[in-house]
């Protein structure tokens, strides 16, 4: 078998089928290969029929007809398949190959794996891919990091398929090393969770508060895409509430169980900011929101049982649909502040030097988050590189400031209802507590030290300086 192939796709499950045809379009020829061999058989008589692939059977097939540097890349399910995958690989490639992992892994995992490869003078790729089948097909946001040697070789295969901003720029850049890409792609999921929630918390108020019929609730999202708020989410939203259900004729998204699941890179994300003390509530509201949403049983066995508020809506809907329109947009820079005030704690901790402004414009794409703000974050990064949170740049400063009437406005008008706003209450939390010079976390070091003698810091004296006091006097 001749070795002209550019790059090898392995797993052709709809994200790794759909990238090997817009490598094909671009005019790079795939190999392909699947565990279940007939996938392979049946991929090349469909829907790659007439383009430039070469379909294997096995590993050493797709080894054969790569180009040197061989380029591999990996789109199967995160975790022990990654490894012996690369296990499986090790030996029949040589020094200078490249393997890149395309899935959601964790970032620490692609640590180790670029460890790994490394001793075996190999290169490896852990590389974020956002934007769900259609941006696989028709150009996904790409974040590739790992062994930086590995980019010249990839770099004109990822940026042709990449998605295009509206100013033509590339969404897809090199990150940087290690478990950077992958470490990027998990806040960006964080994000997404956070953004999806408080789009919800938006309908949820719209639906039970104000009474809201689908079709009047996707004329709001439809006015909000228009504005501020512009974005691929919002987007769809307003999408979905035209949909009814061709079985029962009512719109489809009352028919939907509100039970949501979850693959577990929002927990990812939260996890990552306990175990590096970064305050990102309002990411983790949105991952417990799901796990509420879980317990469906429960929460239909309860409702009966526990009382709530019995008042009604009865205030002036088109100025409260204006106060929530602000909420959404401040709660929405509150996600992305929390997002890449982690962004730069993993970038201190493991010196990977990230590119905040380089990241937002990747995300403007071909991602799940793509939106307008993007490029007003861009900006704020690209305008103060060390800005510590986006906050505290003067854009986001005047929007805030102008939204926080509406924005304490719907949050006292959803608790009055008791309607539950996790995401929005916890936004807005968030900002509270980063304006907040003097918080009572000073009653917390007194009472740590009372019960287990863990001592305390004082105003009057040098930080780093311990206190302890005998709080008994025994």
């Amino acid at each position: 078998m001749k070795s002209n192939a550019d790059i090898a796709m392995i797993g052709l499950a709809v994200m790794g089928r759909n990238l090997i045809l817009n490598m094909a379009d671009k005019g790079f020829s795939v190999a392909c290969y699947n565990r279940t061999t007939s996938k392979v058989d049946s991929f090349l008589q469909e829907e790659g029929n007439g383009r430039n692939l070469i379909g294997c059977h096995d590993l050493a097939q797709v080894v054969t007809c790569l180009k040197s540097p061989r380029k591999i890349m990996l789109m199967v399910r995160a975790g022990q398949a990654v490894d012996d995958l690369i296990d499986d690989l090790i030996p029949l490639l040589a020094p200078g190959d490249i393997i890149i992992d395309g899935g959601n892994s964790h970032f620490s995992d692609t640590m180790r794996r670029c460890r790994q490869l490394a001793r075996h003078g190999m290169r490896f790729v852990g590389a974020g891919v956002s934007g769900g089948e259609t941006g696989a097909r028709l150009g996904p946001s790409i974040m590739p990091g790992g062994h930086a040697e590995a980019w010249p070789a990839i770099k004109p295969i990822f940026q042709a398929i990449a998605a295009r901003a509206p100013d033509g720029r590339i969404c897809c850049d090199w990150i940087g090393p290690d478990g950077a890409g992958h470490f990027v792609k998990m806040v960006h999921n964080g994000i997404e969770y956070a953004d999806m929630q408080l789009i919800a918390e938006a309908y949820h108020l719209m639906a039970q508060g104000l009474n809201m019929s689908p079709a009047q609730m996707h004329a709001v999202f439809l006015k909000w895409n228009a504005g501020e708020l512009e974005s691929y989410l919002i987007e769809i939203t307003a999408d979905i509430l035209t949909r009814n259900d061709p079985q029962t004729g009512q719109p489809l998204i009352d028919i939907i169980l509100d039970a949501a699941a979850q693959k577990g890179t929002g927990k990812w994300t939260t996890q990552a900011g306990l175990d590096m003390g970064v305050g990102i509530p309002q990411i983790a509201e949105a991952v417990f929101a799901r796990a509420l949403s879980a317990v469906k049983a429960e929460r239909v066995a309860a409702a009966p049982r526990l009382s709530g508020p019995t008042e009604m809506f009865d205030d002036n809907r088109p100025q409260f649909l204006n106060h929530l329109q602000s909420a959404a947009h401040a709660s929405k820079i509150c996600a992305y502040a929390q997002g890449f005030h982690l962004l730069r704690a993993a970038s201190q901790q493991y010196e990977w030097q990230l590119n905040f402004s380089r990241i937002a414009l990747i995300w403007r794409a071909g991602c799940i988050i793509r939106a307008r703000l993007l490029d007003e974050i861009a900006m704020a990064f690209e305008a103060e590189r060390a800005l510590p949170n986006l906050l505290l740049s003067d854009s986001f400063k005047t929007v805030i400031a102008q939204a926080q009437t509406g924005w304490r406005r719907v949050t006292q008008t959803a608790i009055s209802l008791g309607i539950p706003v996790p995401s929005l209450t916890a936004a807005l939390s968030y900002y509270d507590a980063y304006r907040c010079a003097r918080l009572p976390a000073n009653l917390l070091q007194a009472q740590r030290d009372y019960f287990g003698a863990h001592t305390y810091e004082r105003i009057d004296k040098p930080r780093g300086v311990f206190f302890h006091t005998d709080w008994t006097g025994r």
